[in-house]
C-alpha cells in the first residue's frame, strides 16, 4: 500500500469518529500525513491555545498541520511541548486518558480541569478535586526535598543552607503544615521514633532500637495541636522532622545527634479516624492517669539512655499539657517547649529592635494580645521580665503594661475564677469587652500581638483604630500557616496608611504601597532555636532557665544591624543563619556558664568562635 493509499485508508476509515461517537463526544478529527513524498516534509500539529478556555470544544485539541516545516523526520506533539521522532512513515496523534496519566511530557495530575478531564477520556481515573499547579509545587518541593535527606544527607544539608531563604518554606512552615495534613499519603518510609500506648512498659527498648547512641536533641510532639490546624495525631511527625533538620542547617547539630518522636496517644480528629491512609492509632486520644503515665516513662527512659544532658523540646501540644509537661520537667529534665519560650524570645527580640523606630523602652508601651494559649502568654510573660530586668520592678508590676483578649473576650478580674491558671496572672482589673477593637480603643496599645491562631482577626477596623492611636503602630500576625494570620502584610501596611511596623509567623512577600516598598519581618522561631539549642549543647546545661531565653533575644536584636534598620528590617535577613545561631548560642552559654549550669568545663576564652569550630558541616568527605 502507497503512503497515499495508507493516508487515504485511515484518514477515512473512521476509526477516531467511531470511538469519540461511542463515547458521545464530537468527533476527534486526525489529519495524517505523507513522509514519503519527494516534496512533502513532516509538518508540526499547532499547539490548543485555548485548551484553558471552557468555550473549547474536545474536538479543537487536535489541531491541523502547520505549513511550516518542522525538523526532518519529527512531528511536534499535540500540546506543542516537544517533537516526537516517528519510525513509520506516517504519524497519528491521539491522547487517552490513562496513557495521558503516565506520559511525564503533558500529565497535569490534579489540574486537570473538568473539561479536559472530559474530553481527554480522563473522567474516573483521577479524584474529582481539581487542584493548580500553584496548589501542587509546594508540596512536591517538600517530597523532593525530603527524598534528598533519605538518599543523600550531605547534599540536602549543603542545598538548604546555601539556599536557606528560598528552601526554609519549603522543609518548614508553611509547606510543612499541608505535608502534616496529607503524612499519611505521602509516607514512605519512618524518619523517626513512632512510640505509642501500645509500646507502655517497654519505651526504654523502643528507644534502643534507635541506631544513633549519641543523641544531643529530641524533639517530640503527641499531634494535638499542629500549627493552627489542630490535632492530626500520629501525622505531626512532620514537625519534630522539619524542626530538626533546621537544627542541623541553621544551628549546626549534627544529624546523627538528633531524634524526632512522635508520642501516639490516639485523636480526636474524626477525619482521621475514618481515613484508611491514617497511620496512627485508631482510638480517642487518652488523657488524665493514663497520658501522664505513658509521658512519665517517655522521659524516665529519655534520661536513662541517653543522660541528663540530652535537650527535649516540646513542640505543639495542646494547652492544657505544653504548660504542665513544663512545669512537671522543668526541674528534672532539660527541656525546652518552643511554642511557649522559642515564640516568646523570637518575638521580643523583634520587639527590642522595633524600638528603634519607635523609641523609648518595653516600659514605655503598651501591649495587647489576640490570643492567651501557649503562645500569647509565654510572649507577655518574657516581656514582662525583659521590663523587670531593664527597670528593677518586680514582674507581677510589669504585667500590668500587658493586656490579653481570648475567646470570650478581655481577660478581667471578673473572670479570674472561671480561667485556666496560665491565663490568671493577665487578670486586671477592668470592665468586660468582648470585641477586639473596642479593646483596641479602650486599652490604647502601641504594640498589637496576634496569636489566636484564627485567620483574619486584624480587620481593617482594628487596624485602623492602631493607626489612629499611634504614629507607627507595631502590629505582629504571628499565627501559622499564612492561611491563619491574623492578618496579611499588605492589608497591615495599606490599611495602616505604610505607617505599621509588621512581623507575622510565616512569610509574606514585598508589598508595595504608596509608591514605597515594604519587607514584612518575619518572626519565625527558626532564628532562635537552632542557636539556643546549640548553646544548651556546647557548655553542657543540665537546665534552661529564663535569663537564657533573655539572652537569645538580646543576641538576636543585636544582630539587626543599621543597614537592615534602614530598609525597615527588625530582623536580620535569614542568609546569615549561621552567623546569627553562633552568637545566640554564645550568649546562651555565657549565661549558663554564668548561672553555674554549664557541665563543659572550662568555660572556652572566645564562645562565638568556638559554637563556630563546633557546627556540622555538609561538606563530602574522602574515602580511603
Amino acid at each position: 500500500m502507497s503512503s497515499l493509499s495508507r493516508s487515504s485508508f485511515l484518514g477515512n476509515s473512521g476509526i477516531g469518529e467511531t470511538f469519540s461517537k461511542a463515547h458521545g463526544r464530537p468527533a476527534v478529527r486526525v489529519r495524517v500525513v505523507a513522509l514519503g513524498s519527494s516534496n512533502s516534509h513532516p509538518r508540526p500539529l499547532k499547539e490548543t491555545k485555548g485548551a484553558s478556555n471552557p468555550t473549547t470544544t474536545s474536538a479543537s485539541v487536535v489541531t491541523e498541520v502547520d505549513s511550516k516545516s518542522a525538523v526532518a523526520g519529527s512531528v511536534a506533539d499535540v500540546y506543542g511541548n516537544d517533537q516526537l521522532v516517528e519510525e513509520t512513515p506516517w504519524a497519528v496523534s491521539v491522547a487517552s486518558g490513562y496513557s495521558l496519566l503516565r506520559d511525564p511530557h503533558h500529565n497535569k495530575g490534579l489540574a486537570f480541569s473538568e473539561r479536559e478531564r472530559d474530553a481527554h477520556y480522563l473522567c474516573g481515573l483521577l479524584p474529582p478535586t481539581v487542584a493548580s499547579q500553584d496548589l501542587q509545587v509546594p508540596l512536591q518541593k517538600y517530597m523532593a526535598m525530603m527524598d534528598l535527606q533519605e538518599t543523600n544527607e550531605r547534599l540536602f544539608y549543603k542545598l538548604l543552607i546555601d539556599n536557606v531563604e528560598e528552601l526554609l518554606p519549603v522543609v518548614y512552615t508553611p509547606t510543612v503544615g499541608e505535608a502534616c495534613q496529607k503524612y499519611g499519603s505521602i509516607f514512605r518510609r519512618p524518619q523517626g521514633l513512632f512510640i505509642s500506648l501500645k509500646e507502655k512498659g517497654k519505651i526504654l527498648e523502643v528507644l534502643k532500637n534507635w541506631p544513633q547512641r549519641r543523641i544531643q536533641v529530641i524533639v517530640v510532639t503527641d499531634g494535638e495541636r499542629i500549627l493552627g490546624l489542630g490535632d492530626l495525631g500520629c501525622q505531626g511527625m512532620g514537625i519534630p522532622v522539619g524542626k530538626l533538620s533546621l537544627y542541623t542547617a541553621l544551628g549546626g547539630v549534627r544529624p546523627s545527634a538528633c531524634l524526632p518522636i512522635t508520642i501516639d496517644v490516639g485523636t480526636n480528629n474524626e477525619k482521621l479516624l475514618k481515613d484508611e491512609f491514617y497511620i496512627g492509632l485508631r482510638r480517642r486520644r487518652a488523657t488524665g492517669e493514663e497520658y501522664d503515665e505513658l509521658l512519665d516513662e517517655f522521659m524516665t527512659a529519655v534520661k536513662q539512655n541517653y543522660g541528663e544532658k540530652v535537650l527535649i523540646q516540646f513542640e505543639d501540644f495542646a494547652n492544657h499539657n505544653a504548660f504542665e509537661l513544663l512545669a512537671k520537667y522543668g526541674t528534672t529534665h532539660l527541656v525546652f517547649n518552643d511554642d511557649i519560650q522559642g515564640t516568646a524570645s523570637v518575638v521580643l527580640a523583634g520587639l527590642i529592635a522595633a524600638l528603634k523606630f519607635v523609641g523609648g523602652t518595653l516600659a514605655d508601651h503598651k501591649f495587647l494580645f489576640l490570643g492567651a494559649g501557649e503562645a500569647g502568654t509565654g510572649i507577655a510573660e518574657l516581656i514582662a521580665r525583659e521590663m523587670s530586668k531593664q527597670t528593677n520592678v518586680p514582674v507581677e508590676e510589669a504585667r500590668k503594661n500587658i493586656w490579653l483578649v481570648d475567646s470570650k473576650g478581655l481577660i478581667v478580674n471578673s473572670r479570674k475564677d472561671s480561667l485556666q491558671h496560665f491565663k490568671q496572672p493577665w487578670a486586671h482589673e477592668h470592665n468586660p469587652i468582648t470585641e477586639l477593637v473596642d479593646a483596641v480603643k479602650v486599652i490604647k496599645p502601641t504594640v498589637l500581638i496576634g496569636t489566636s491562631g484564627v485567620g483574619r482577626t486584624f480587620t481593617k477596623d482594628v487596624i485602623k483604630a492602631m493607626a489612629s492611636l499611634n504614629e507607627k503602630p507595631i502590629i505582629f500576625a504571628l499565627s501559622n500557616p499564612t492561611s491563619q494570620s491574623e492578618c496579611t502584610a499588605e492589608e497591615a501596611y495599606t490599611w495602616s496608611q505604610g505607617r505599621a511596623i509588621f512581623a507575622s509567623g510565616s512569610p509574606f512577600g514585598l508589598v508595595e504601597y504608596n509608591r514605597k516598598t515594604f519587607v514584612p519581618g518575619q518572626a519565625n522561631n527558626a532564628y532562635i532555636f537552632p542557636g539556643f539549642g546549640l548553646g544548651l549543647i556546647m557548655s553542657g546545661a543540665i537546665r534552661v532557665h529564663d535569663e537564657m531565653l533573655l539572652a537569645a533575644s538580646e543576641a538576636l536584636a543585636s544582630q539587626v544591624t543599621e543597614e537592615n534598620f534602614n530598609r525597615g528590617l527588625i530582623y536580620p535577613p535569614f542568609t546569615n543563619i549561621r552567623k546569627i545561631s553562633a552568637h545566640i548560642a554564645a550568649n546562651v552559654a555565657a549565661k549558663a556558664y554564668e548561672l553555674g549550669l554549664a557541665t563543659h568545663l572550662p568555660q572556652p576564652r572566645d564562645l562565638v568562635k568556638y559554637a563556630e569550630s563546633c557546627m556540622y558541616s555538609p561538606t563530602y568527605r574522602s574515602y580511603r
